[in-house]
């Protein structure tokens, strides 16, 4: 970025922000200018400070030191709502919506449009919503229950509930972590106008790729303070992941087979009710082996979850799951999870942690009757802790110790603490539900390495992940879901992403 860019130009300028926690300095001297009608994306490992550092920008947290100024102007912000009136809005990574709520109810939260006298108007809220939606290609349905909507809508939810505030500077922190390659074409396309519009972005990804493809600018972090600021023209992808963790770009690619005879699960003929006039899942039929990563490829809502569930057996269905060769249909959750099946959910906040817990404690979350974690009738806190200790060891798990919540690790660490907790115990079968999303390179590649590993040693592996390269990099055999059936499979070693995706929206013919 030029030096003599004017004041007119800037949309926000941070200068030598500092903000320090007990035992850690989680920004240090960070200095960072944004122009208007630009998109400047933010990169770094997880943990490096990015989130603290839009916390501050959004007004969630206040920094100890430095200033903030905003179109040239100083200011101070001591909540969201400042930010808010100031024309910044947050989209975060892990969405804010309440699930028993409408699409509409919590658009207009907080900001409820009045008719005369108290009541609100809800017509003119939804025609607000649909004209946004219909502008910027978002698809909503505003009278939908939150809970009735896939993860990738929920997004767009938040995308939407940000620019009915009327924000101009919006904080997008990794908006594509759930959207399948096409929709992050559409996404981008729709930044691009909403920058012709004058408005400006602040665009946090791990998605190295999609930075340089989207960014006017880049910024990278590491340890807490900035350590660089590019032109995607000038840098790759190879030399941003050196300049955020010292080291280049891991790959998902695993080049021996470990797959054997041996059946670890074979769903037959798995069937979920109706959904309006279609059935969520209708009649998936797949079979996993001992050493085999099974890859799920399918855009976000086409019965993946309702998958998952079923083999889970959170969600009722028809059908028969059989499990190392012993029919488990009729289990309960509990008993399938103590039979060996582990889980990592594709949302670590609202189905793999609690937060306001410590970590200690989250390591024996699903795991209540695990040995490690029980003695007779009592939790045995000893063992517990001392286990919680190991996955942080073995699993690179970075934390001051296992007493601290599990709300104050970064992201990538939380994942790194569930991915350690679902290997424990030696489990027959693991299901993965987007075991990367949103971490860091460096903690997407210490996953990959533990799901090779526990792959050659004879784990079976249900992959999810809306991540194609991560699909086709580690699965031994790819199968597309859409509309809640299996409609083409794949050899990885030939499939190509474009192929993939063609059949993942319906374009493509069956394999």
């Amino acid at each position: 970025m030029s030096t003599e860019t004017t004041v007119s130009e800037v949309a926000v300028q941070l200068e030598g922000i500092t903000k320090r926690f007990p035992g850690v300095v989680a920004n240090r001297d960070i200095s960072l200018t944004v122009q208007k009608g630009h998109i400047h994306a933010i990169v770094g490992e997880n943990g490096a400070g990015k989130s603290t550092l839009m916390k501050i920008l959004y007004g969630m947290q206040r920094p100890d030191e430095g200033e903030i100024r905003v179109n040239g102007s100083p200011v101070t912000f001591h909540t969201p709502g400042d930010a808010i009136s100031a024309g910044i809005g947050m989209v975060h990574q892990h969405f804010m919506l309440a699930d028993n709520l409408t699409v509409l109810e919590n658009v207009i939260l907080g900001s409820e449009p009045r008719k005369r006298g108290l009541a609100i108007d809800f017509a003119a809220a939804r025609k607000k919503i649909k004209d946004i939606s219909d502008a910027y290609g978002l698809g909503i349905d505003p009278d939908v229950l939150v809970e009735d909507i896939g993860v990738g809508t929920r997004q767009r939810v938040e995308i939407l509930k940000v620019l009915y505030r009327g924000a101009r500077i919006l904080i997008l922190d990794e908006p594509t972590a759930v959207l399948v390659p096409h929709e992050v074409d559409e996404l981008f396309e729709n930044l691009h106008g909403l920058v012709r519009e004058g408005i400006t972005i602040i665009f946090i990804s791990h998605h190295l790729d999609e930075v340089l493809k989207v960014a006017d600018a880049i910024t990278v972090i590491r340890r807490g303070t900035t350590v660089a600021e590019v032109s995607p023209e000038g840098v790759t992808a190879r030399q941003l992941a050196e300049l955020m963790v010292g080291s280049e770009l891991p790959s998902p690619e695993t080049r021996e087979s470990t797959v054997t005879d041996v059946v670890a699960l074979q769903v037959t003929g798995l069937t979920i009710g109706a959904d309006g006039e279609r059935k969520v899942l209708d009649d998936v039929t797949l079979t996993i082996h001992k050493g085999e990563v099974l890859g799920i490829a399918g855009v976000e809502g086409n019965g993946q979850a309702e998958l998952v569930e079923a083999i889970m057996g959170i969600r009722p269905s028809t059908g028969t799951v059989t499990l190392a060769g012993q029919e488990i249909t009729s289990w309960t959750t509990l008993r399938r999870r103590e039979a060996g099946i582990g889980y990592i959910p594709e949302d670590r906040h609202r189905h793999g942690l609690l937060l306001e817990a410590p970590l200690w404690e989250n390591r024996i979350l699903g795991h209540m009757k695990e040995k490690v974690n029980v003695r007779g009738w009592w939790i045995n806190r000893k063992g517990a802790r001392a286990d919680t200790q190991r996955i942080v060891e073995q699993y690179d798990v970075r934390t001051p110790g296992i007493d601290v919540l599990a709300s104050a690790l970064s992201g990538g660490n939380q994942q790194k603490l569930i991915v350690g907790r679902e290997m424990s115990g030696e489990p027959k079968l693991l299901i993965a539900a987007h075991p990367t999303r949103g971490v860091d390179v460096g903690a997407q590649a210490a996953i990959w390495d533990h799901l090779r590993t526990a792959r050659a040693a004879g784990l079976a592996v249900l992959l999810i992940s809306a991540d194609l390269d991560e699909l086709i990099g580690l699965s031994d055999w790819l199968k597309v879901i859409h509309r809640g059936t299996l409609v083409a499979e794949f050899d990885p070693a030939t499939v190509t992403p474009e192929q993939l995706g063609s059949a993942m929206t319906g374009a493509g013919e069956e394999a």
